[in-house]
């Protein structure tokens, strides 16, 4: 059995590992193994040191970690050491380098190497080490200006030196006001918005949300912007707004006013601006750009453009509608339920309509509700038929008679089989919901198991069950297909459905998915608080605009409480007549004879009141025109301009980000951890570096908290290069990069 060694290190000697230790003076270094000497060399010899150190590396002695923190070197240097002992032995470090005498040593691509480790704040010696040639001919290309030295400590400003420019600007023009020409001429007219300049600086704050930039352009945040939206005057171009509010729903600033906590000189940097607008300067160019229904156009055409893109996830539509509190005091809009919070308060409702990942395609707002099927009826089903493309055509239709257009899910309030059968005799829409009213229970032997693939991709075990049903009753009943779905419990879920095309296990994950609306409401309310009012006003309705007649609410609230008295006296009584009392107790059948016969009086004063009244609801009109209202009982709309183009910036975000997470997406790394790093990426600092000269915007991440992280970053980062993306009103590509490499020197 061998012996081990003891831990024991000569006297004077640095300890590396365990095992190996070093004793260093002026004329040599020398390396123990325990107390045994094994090697030794000058202390310049750097040759040598590679020789030795990555020998006990690869003898198991000590680790690549232990020579980095002994001696102070990269990691890189250690790497590249180790490679060539494993790949060319000893030899490799003492044979001569050849090289190719018929061309120059730094050829293009070797340059271009080069230049981008010195961009990363190498050394020159590090380089001529990396790109394998001699430290002269590095020196001399710098020397004749083939390659430049923009190491960050030199040419970069720091934030510091930033801050005390903003600081004196304040003097003159304003906080960080630098480009004091531009603004006094955009004043006077003679400057149609500042041009896009981007500077040298060290740790932006929030640099990060400059990768989520090509994500962005590709889903449109300016297209047809310009175009569609209202002028903007002065010196912040229309692009400079939706980009700055885009960032803002990136770096979860969610108002206007939670912009005054950023530094605006910093801010603007990710602009290429000197500053951003303050609160009142971008309220008011909000208002200029959506002006009328400029906003309204312009969602309009985004909305056309992503379904004509994401064809798959057009196939199925998710509908449903979100309450958008109002707890404001300008006026009473109309009280509707509000599921999330279980109580009848006061707001908007919106109607959305997004794919089967929850991914929005457009809202239709109704401040007063005629209900979500009137709103399929009127609003989303006329304009899908419209844009929607890739429908099937008239005669694929008529020689596939179980073939839709395309599929409508929504929950239960969407539950009409008159509906389902008009959508699928007039238009061929297949529709799918849950069963309102569902049958006994189907016997449990008649449930197999199935695999079934929802859209992000998972697949999950169910056991289903599948029949047809007349679902309706009389003359409006209809044949449709019933799912049910058996859970552990014993549970069984209904879902019909006229989608007749569809498999069963397709139909069940679609229906199934249903509740990534209800997950991207919940996101989008935490994260970029959609609900929240950005403008304060109201306006007017129209006076043709039909609303609920108040009077007949009032009716058929007194009605339905009549009825609720006349069923739980019905149900009494009914109980006494199952369960009558005999006449041995002649004192307790008396009580119980009084107390039937008071019951059938109030049963039958209840039953007159309910008719009468029933009569009444007959002879008024449930629906008037708004200037038929009375004054008391109106109402006015809140100002829907500045709120619908940021709500559509925040849907282009929100598409932007999940685009962005199925990138960092992997084995490792599920959509809510990859969110939560985009998260830190997006308020993460940067290093912005343009130059000029090869038309490149560098933005330089610093590392992340885990080398896990680290390598998901990388992986995004290849792809966004890989766009080649150029920072709107500039030729600039943006370039990005990961700064994680020890930058300590041997």
């Amino acid at each position: 059995m061998p012996q081990l060694i003891l831990p024991m290190i000569p006297k004077g000697a640095k300890q590396i590992s365990d095992l190996v230790s070093v004793w260093r003076n002026d004329q040599r270094w020398t390396y123990y193994y325990g107390t045994h000497p094994i090697h030794y060399h000058d202390p310049d010899d750097q040759r040598m040191f590679r020789v030795v150190t990555s020998q006990l590396i690869e003898s198991g002695a000590c680790r690549p970690v232990d020579i980095i923190k002994t001696f102070g070197v990269s990691k890189s240097s250690v790497d590249r050491a180790l490679r060539k002992l494993r790949t060319g032995g000893v030899k490799a470090f003492f044979e001569k380098q050849t090289r190719n005498k018929s061309g120059n040593v730094l050829t293009k691509e070797v340059l271009e190497k080069a230049q981008l480790l010195l961009d990363q704040g190498n050394t020159r010696k590090d380089v001529a080490e990396e790109i394998d040639v001699k430290y002269d001919t590095l020196r001399k290309a710098i020397n004749t200006g083939r390659l430049r030295e923009t190491n960050d400590n030199v040419t970069a400003i720091s934030k510091s030196a930033r801050s005390v420019s903003d600081a004196a600007a304040a003097d003159v023009m304003g906080t960080a006001c630098t480009r004091v020409g531009e603004r006094v001429l955009a004043s006077i007219g003679k400057c149609v918005g500042a041009a896009v300049h981007f500077e040298t600086c060290l740790d932006v704050p929030n640099g990060g949300v400059l990768c989520a930039l090509p994500a962005l352009l590709e889903k449109g945040l300016s297209g047809g912007a310009e175009k569609m939206l209202g002028k903007v005057k002065g010196y912040y171009k229309a692009f400079h707004i939706l980009l700055l509010v885009a960032f803002m729903a990136l770096c979860r600033i969610k108002t206007v006013e939670q912009l005054k906590k950023e530094a605006p000189g910093e801010f603007g940097k990710l602009l290429g601006l000197d500053r951003v607008p303050e609160v009142r300067c971008l309220r008011n160019k909000l208002d200029e750009m959506s002006v009328g229904d400029a906003a309204e156009l312009w969602a309009a055409n985004l909305s056309g453009r992503w379904l004509n893109r994401d064809h798959e996830a057009i196939g199925t539509l998710y509908v449903d509608g979100h309450v958008r509190v109002y707890n404001g005091h300008l006026t009473k809009l109309p009280r509707r339920y509000v599921s999330r919070q279980r109580l009848c308060l006061r707001g908007t409702t919106d109607y959305w309509v997004n794919d089967a990942i929850g991914r929005p395609f457009f809202m239709v707002e109704k401040v007063v509700d005629p209900g979500m099927l009137k709103t399929l009826k009127e609003d989303i089903v006329p304009r899908l038929l419209k844009d929607v493309p890739n429908q099937p055509s008239d005669l694929e239709l008529k020689e596939n008679p179980l073939l839709s257009r395309f599929i409508l899910v929504f929950d239960r309030e969407g539950y009409s089989p008159a509906f389902f059968d008009e959508m699928w005799r007039e238009h061929r829409i297949g529709c799918i919901t849950y069963h309102k009213h569902p049958s006994d229970a189907w016997p449990e032997e008649c449930f197999t198991e199935h695999e079934v693939v929802m859209p992000a991709g998972e697949t999950v075990e169910m056991r289903l069950c599948e029949q047809g049903s007349l679902v309706g009753s009389d003359k409006k009943s209809v044949w449709m297909r019933e799912v049910r779905k058996l859970t552990d419990s014993g549970h069984q879920t209904s879902v019909i459905s006229t989608a007749y095309d569809l498999d069963l296990t397709q139909l069940c994950a679609r229906m199934f998915s249903r509740w990534c609306q209800e997950n991207f409401f919940r996101y989008m309310i935490q994260h970029f608080d959609i609900d929240r009012i950005v403008e304060y006003g109201d306006i007017e309705f129209p006076d043709t605009e039909k609303v609920v007649n108040p009077a007949w609410r009032e009716l058929n609230k007194q009605r339905c409480s009549l009825l609720n008295k006349l069923r739980y006296r019905n149900a009494k009584f009914a109980k006494m007549t199952l369960h009558p009392m005999t006449e041995g107790e002649s004192k307790k059948y008396e009580n119980w004879v009084k107390k039937k016969a008071d019951l059938l009086e109030e049963i039958e004063n209840y039953e007159h009141q309910s008719n009468e009244m029933l009569a009444l609801l007959k002879s008024t009109k449930k629906h008037i025109t708004w200037a038929e209202l009375e004054k008391k009982d109106r109402f006015n709309r809140l100002l829907p301009g500045r709120k619908r183009l940021t709500d559509t910036i925040k849907m282009i975000a929100y598409r932007a980000e999940t685009a962005m997470v199925g990138l960092v997406r992997g084995p490792t790394v599920d959509s809510s951890e990859a969110r939560s790093l985009l998260q830190g990426l997006f308020v993460m600092d940067a290093n912005i570096i343009p130059d000029v000269e090869s038309k490149k915007l560098r933005v330089r991440m610093h590392g992340a908290s885990t080398p896990a992280a680290n390598r998901s970053l990388a992986q995004l980062f290849e792809h966004l290069n890989e766009t080649e993306t150029k920072y709107p009103g500039t030729d600039l590509q943006l370039v990005y990069e990961l700064v994680t490499q020890n930058r300590s020197k041997f």
